[in-house]
């Protein structure tokens, strides 16, 4: 039998309790992921092989506090029924031309949007919240204007973002992420998506790898935390090509307007901001090739 751990949340504090249940138990989960439930709510779910520790979880889950925090449950679940729990009864996730499903949806699709099969798993990004649905909504805004060359998808997580740019513009996508079974992940959706010859994933942070360093993108993705974000800045005033793009998300609308601040800092101007359910999705373009060091 798994072990299943389910809370209620809002959206402003939904990512960092799944990062923090991702990382913060010893065993660790096999697997942890969000659901957006609406109106400025999220459900964090983890899956353990054996029973977790209520008061470790809790530590976890309210280092400062409950405020908006549900009561958690731990139940007994079947192996086999865990992907139907914790992704399937949600079901498909449309945004623009992109549908997100899993395993149990696949061949359901309407022909008119392009599928993408992700399970829910231990690594973030399935659609289901806001931050990663916005992304995607602000990759098919910007693939009707332009055709970028050269991509990047800065931690990379279920390689959701990279699959779907290498769908549409049928070009090599690079990819990183520091967690390893990320990375693994990442490649194996590659794989099952149909373009793992066009999706190159590599463990690192940010980028700070050999195949990365060097690049010049003229798009570039980080769903990330606010403060992964805030470092990021002049890395992408380095590598993002004279007026490439930068979509960022995994913020809430009150912590965009410093990453907003703090890339203008770096020469990029807001191009767009997507807020769904209380997240913000910015699109920033890179103004010229001046840099403003910290």
């Amino acid at each position: 039998m798994l072990h299943q751990a389910t809370i209620e949340v809002d959206a402003s504090q939904s990512e960092r309790i799944t990062r923090a249940l991702e990382q913060g138990l010893d065993p660790p989960p096999v697997a942890v992921g969000l659901f957006d439930r609406g109106e400025g709510r999220c459900e964090v779910f983890a899956h353990y092989h054996e029973p977790p520790r209520r008061e470790a979880l809790l530590r976890l889950i309210e280092p400062e506090g409950g405020d908006g925090i549900g009561t958690l449950r731990i139940e007994e679940i079947a192996p086999q029924d865990w992907v139907t729990l914790s992704q399937g009864q949600r079901g498909p996730v449309a945004a623009g031309r992109f549908l997100v499903h899993g395993s149990h949806d696949r061949g359901k699709e309407p022909r008119r949007l392009l599928a993408i099969e992700i399970d829910a798993a231990q690594a973030f990004g399935t659609a289901h919240h806001a931050s990663t649905r916005g992304c995607l909504l602000a990759l098919d805004d910007h693939l009707k204007r332009r055709r970028p060359r050269t991509v990047i998808d800065i931690g990379t997580g279920t390689g959701i973002l990279a699959i779907a740019a290498a769908k549409v513009l049928r070009g090599k996508i690079m990819t990183s992420d520091s967690d390893g079974l990320a990375v693994r992940i990442a490649a194996d959706n590659a794989r099952k998506n149909g373009v793992s010859t066009l999706v190159s994933v590599v463990q690192a942070r940010g980028f700070l790898h050999p195949r990365l360093w060097h690049s010049k993108p003229d798009l570039v993705f980080a769903n990330l935390l606010e403060r992964a974000l805030y470092e990021l800045a002049p890395a992408l005033a380095a590598h993002v090509a004279p007026g490439g793009t930068a979509i960022l998300s995994g913020l809430t609308q009150t912590q965009a307007r410093a990453i907003e601040a703090r890339t203008r800092a770096h020469d990029f101007a807001l191009e767009k901001r997507i807020i769904l359910d209380g997240w913000a999705t910015l699109v920033i373009t890179r103004r010229s090739a001046r840099i403003v060091r910290d």
